[in-house]
């Protein structure tokens, strides 16, 4: 059983999430996977969360050519993988369980992409399996975070994409603020926030070197929902981006880290 109290289930092809020494198992991916989650980004909002977020993905990746293998780990949320497929690349989804499939199934009802069950902590396929590696919505509630990054770059031979909420953002005071966070967004959910040095220090403990990072926007997010007017919420952040304070403020940000060896 997972820690959400669901029964691992394998697939042929697939490796089943197991227990580790620390008894702990690698499946936020099941909230993230979930309906109650993608209601988060629904309306005008919600989609200009998904665009800004599928924007600066697509850009960090751009260098790979067309039909490029691209591992999604954790991407049940079907954020991202549909614009990885509409950009000519080929994907496999890893998930921690058979449920994060349910939103991919447009997808892989008619074989534009695979979904693998898989230990998330011991990804099942060779060191260097993939040109690039993305994980999105998994960093800031995963279980062992660094261990996460080092199998991300293990299977990766080019890049590795990841997100995640900053330090050096209005999330220093979220945890005093998250019951008020949680009566606005209903859903949310505590999560790890990290610094730059954090980030960048596990990236080249695994031979990985960060290379380009964004955040994507300077207002918490909180506020943008409560909102709920995107034309409003991005207005409010072009003076950030003028004036250098989202680069510098902003959150949460996406990072690609390269290997040292490629090129």
């Amino acid at each position: 059983m997972n820690q959400n109290g669901r029964p691992n289930e394998g697939r042929e092809g697939s490796t089943t999430p197991r227990r580790h020494d620390d008894g702990l198992v690698e499946d936020a991916d099941i909230g993230t996977s979930s309906e109650d989650y993608a209601r988060r980004f629904t309306g005008a909002v919600g989609r200009w969360f998904i665009e800004t977020q599928t924007r600066i993905t697509l850009g960090f990746l751009g260098a790979l050519p067309v039909g490029a293998s691209v591992l999604d780990v954790g991407g049940g949320h079907a954020q991202i993988t549909p614009p990885l497929l509409e950009a000519g690349y080929e994907v496999i989804v890893a998930g921690s369980d058979p449920s994060c499939s349910a939103r991919l199934q447009p997808w892989l009802s008619d074989g534009r992409c695979k979904f693998e069950v898989a230990d998330l902590r011991a990804l099942p396929y060779p060191d260097r399996s993939f040109d690039a590696v993305v994980c999105l919505r998994l960093l800031p509630h995963s279980v062992d975070w660094t261990g996460l990054i080092a199998e991300l770059c293990r299977v990766a031979s080019r890049s590795v994409i990841v997100d995640y909420p900053s330090l050096r953002s209005a999330n220093i005071v979220a945890s005093r603020f998250f019951e008020v966070k949680k009566g606005i967004e209903l859903n949310t959910r505590r999560f790890i926030t990290f610094s730059p040095r954090e980030i960048r220090a596990a990236f080249e403990d695994n031979g990985f070197v960060v290379h380009a990072e964004q955040p994507q926007f300077l207002l918490p997010m909180v506020l943008h929902r409560l909102a709920n007017q995107s034309l409003l919420s991005k207005a409010a952040e072009v003076p950030g981006r003028w004036l250098g304070l989202t680069r510098r403020f902003g959150s949460p940000v996406i990072v690609r880290a390269d290997r040292r060896t490629a090129g």
